[in-house]
């Protein structure tokens, strides 16, 4: 991987990264955000009851792990409580805490254990092919998927497979749906989706509600920042890495061209050690496949907390065409917010 130096910025179209199986399940960890994301810290809104049920359930799907960490003695021979399924689906809308007790769970729970969103599974099996992966994460204590994708039939019966075996193999899975930031309501509970679509293990999920309002109350209606002029970027990001920040500096067309080469399991490697990524006359997208790339680079980009500086169109005006009227809207609503955050110096933590 071409390292950064400093007074010059670098390329992502230079990097041309490798990774290994265990590699990828390293990355299978809350992004930084929820680094110390626990139960205690969660703020249950006590005007919706709903999410301090939410809470008190989840302390009890953690228990037998709760009760494995006790020291021994008497009081230790009591019994862990009873965990009825050994799935649990989080279902709620965007800002009430779902990622927060997702990643909470995970901490509590005993190893192996990962979590990561539903993309980085559906990329860990294209990257490994489907029974090394499940090779690679037998015997997982529990496996955390954040926005569980429901938009794609064929990815959904994947991991709805891939899921199965696992889950028959005595690991436990806790899921949030992929309800977009911006949908202004439109798909704000998806429980009925989520167990249709994965009617083979809807018997084994627990359905938790959790309402709520988005605690940042964001205004859904802004819009991604773009410098003036593609020489204000350039001179934008020489000045970053003349004072030894970590800087990338592409055309759009130059990225979009190279995250079709590379592997998306992989895009976590492109952005890996940026300070900031710059990028030149971006434009409209009327490729679906070069959209969706962008999308999970944007998504690997925003976890790891990378700022984009951009000219041209503004980044969140890039899905052209019938993009946001098609199957993958949510997606796209998503990654959406996601650029207003990257472009604007304001990178909120997750749902």
């Amino acid at each position: 991987m071409t390292s950064a130096s400093s007074h010059a910025p670098i390329r992502l179209v230079d990097r041309n990264p490798a990774i290994s199986g265990a590699e990828i399940a390293s990355e299978l960890v809350p992004p930084p955000q929820f680094e110390h994301a626990s139960f205690e810290s969660y703020r249950p809104d006590p005007d919706f009851p709903s999410q301090q049920a939410a809470l008190e359930r989840l302390n009890q799907f953690a228990g037998a792990w709760r009760a494995a960490q006790r020291p021994g003695g008497f009081f230790s021979r009591k019994r862990p409580a009873r965990i009825e399924l050994p799935g649990v689906y989080l279902d709620g809308g965007f800002g009430v805490g779902k990622t927060h007790l997702l990643a909470a769970l995970w901490h509590v729970a005993h190893g192996p254990k990962y979590f990561g969103t539903f993309i980085e599974y559906t990329a860990l099996v294209g990257a490994l092919g489907y029974q090394p992966a499940i090779e690679l994460l037998r015997g997982a204590k529990l496996i955390c998927i954040d926005e569980f994708e429901l938009d794609d039939p064929g990815d959904t019966m994947l991991m709805t497979r891939f899921l199965g075996e696992l889950m028959a193999s005595g690991t436990r899975v806790a899921a949030t749906s992929n309800t977009p930031p911006n949908a202004l309501g439109e798909g704000r509970f998806a429980a009925a989706d989520f167990l249709r679509e994965i009617h083979a293990l809807s018997s084994n999920f627990e359905t938790l509600r959790i309402d709520g309002l988005d605690y940042r109350r964001r205004d859904t209606e802004g819009h991604a920042i773009a410098l003036a002029t593609d020489d204000e970027v350039a001179r934008t990001a020489q000045a970053l890495a003349a004072r030894d920040h970590r800087v990338s500096l592409d055309t759009f067309d130059e990225l979009i061209a190279h995250l079709a080469t590379v592997h998306p399991s992989k895009y976590v490697k492109l952005v890996q050690g940026l300070d900031t990524i710059a990028l030149q006359g971006v434009h409209e997208l009327t490729d679906q496949n070069a959209a969706l790339r962008l999308v999970a680079f944007i998504d690997r980009a925003y976890d790891a907390e990378v700022p984009v500086i951009t000219s041209g169109l503004a980044l969140d005006r890039v899905f052209g065409g019938d993009m946001m009227s098609g199957g993958y809207r949510k997606k796209y609503l998503r990654a959406i917010s996601r650029m207003i955050a990257l472009t604007s110096g304001e990178l909120p933590p997750h749902d």
